[in-house]
């Protein structure tokens, strides 16, 4: 879940640069779009292993690593 609020907060930070920087604010709100779905992802990933379900029945794998925790230039 800390993972989850990381990924959020870069989200966070994303929007809030773009609302300040005219020139890169529709890549600034791409990518605050895209931390949220890694985001959704690893909550997912959570639920889906706090349900039990089997590694052969995961719909999707956790594709969140730690070079995706780059910030928002």
């Amino acid at each position: 879940m800390e993972k989850v609020r990381r990924l959020r907060a870069m989200g966070s930070l994303c929007r809030q640069q773009a609302a300040y920087n005219n020139m890169n604010k529709w890549k600034l709100l791409a990518e605050a779009e895209y931390w949220e779905h890694l985001a959704q992802l690893e909550l997912s990933s959570y639920f889906q292993e706090c349900s039990g379900i089997n590694s052969n029945e995961m719909a999707l794998p956790r594709v969140v690593t730690d070079a995706a925790l780059k910030f928002c230039s």
